[in-house]
């Protein structure tokens, strides 16, 4: 693996409200190489979109507040100033495809023009030349008839087709790093496929890094080279896609490996979903100890005391559970520790 071009260390985002102080994330820390795809997957409200849009200063400050940590992108200190070389690294260095295509273009401009103003604004196109990149930029993004799609308006799009116009402005200037934020959620089976082999396709082409933020375990195991497993703010586990899928550390990870539907016939996993019983911690004020306690089957005294230290299971591989202490015992059926790994 080649050197990170994204380095996240120790990152603290939380919002003041009325109510009180709510700790979104709490100490996440992470990497990202050229040409890998990071897979953020946990429940909703976990930290996943918080986390990378605090990168990206798509937060409001107040009421957001970035209190610790840092983040480097190439080197360069991402907190301290979003201006690299003179530009905004949104747009330029890491763009974005949000979650909801229908909300996320403007209604009142056609989709070349929306394309074109990017390469505008970050690369000093003049008005022709962008709009003749965006009809080509919508052509890589597999939109037929791309010199007459570039001149209609959002309205006149599928939702599919405003994904893809959706990916062609993210990758205009040539990201080095491309957040993808439930890419297929409000599309169709077929559909999500085209999207993903898409992403894939385009990933071969530019070398750009992708972090995929979903809640979908389907998608992580086709795109995805490693994941990052969030609950409560925090990391609970990281490791790649086969640690994760095949050699999971984290009652959490399991949990959610239970609830995923499977049509392996020879499992009786496909007969009932298992589901993880209670809600996610209030973070007003998140537990002392191990955030999943309340809700974790194997729960002991000390996850309600103190939180779990980070436990080495494998090459890439970790995971922050109390299981994984040499005085805690056997370990539960389906969880792998570390003298396993590779057995």
């Amino acid at each position: 693996m080649s050197e990170p071009i994204l380095q996240v260390a120790n990152l603290h985002v939380d919002f003041q409200t009325y109510g009180g102080v709510v700790q979104a994330v709490r100490g996440v820390s992470f990497d990202v190489c050229a040409g890998q795809t990071l897979a953020i997957v946990g429940e909703s409200g976990c930290g996943k979109s918080v986390t990378v849009q605090s990168l990206m200063g798509l937060i409001p400050m107040p009421p957001g507040r970035i209190h610790q940590g840092s983040a480097h992108l190439r080197g360069h200190d991402i907190l301290a100033s979003k201006i690299i070389d003179g530009q905004d690294i949104r747009g330029s260095q890491i763009s974005m495809i949000f979650q909801d295509p229908m909300t996320s273009l403007n209604p009142t401009m056609n989709i070349g023009s929306q394309i074109a103003e990017t390469l505008e604004v970050h690369k000093g196109y003049s008005k022709s030349d962008a709009f003749a990149r965006a009809i080509e930029l919508l052509d890589m993004s597999k939109i037929p008839e791309a010199a007459k799609r570039a001149k209609q308006y959002p309205f006149e799009f599928s939702g599919g087709m405003l994904q893809r116009a959706m990916i062609a402005m993210a990758i205009a200037c040539e990201p080095a790093i491309l957040v993808a934020d439930e890419p297929t959620t409000a599309l169709d089976v077929t559909i999500q496929a085209q999207i993903l082999d898409l992403l894939g396709d385009l990933q071969q082409e530019t070398g750009m890094a992708i972090i995929l933020i979903t809640h979908d375990l389907g998608v992580v195991a086709r795109m995805a080279d490693e994941v990052m497993v969030m609950y409560a703010g925090e990391v609970v586990e990281r490791g790649g896609v086969d640690d994760i899928f095949y050699r999971s550390g984290h009652p959490y990870t399991q949990g959610l490996r239970l609830a995923m539907p499977t049509n392996n016939q020879d499992t009786e996993a496909n007969q009932t979903l298992v589901a993880i019983d209670g809600s996610p911690p209030d973070l007003f004020n998140p537990p002392r100890g191990c955030a999943y306690h309340p809700r974790c089957p194997y729960a002991m005294q000390v996850c309600a005391e103190q939180a779990p230290p980070t436990r080495t299971l494998g090459a890439d591989h970790q995971a922050q559970c109390w299981l994984h202490h040499e005085m805690a015992g056997a370990l539960p059926d389906g969880l792998v520790s570390a003298s396993k790994v590779g057995q």
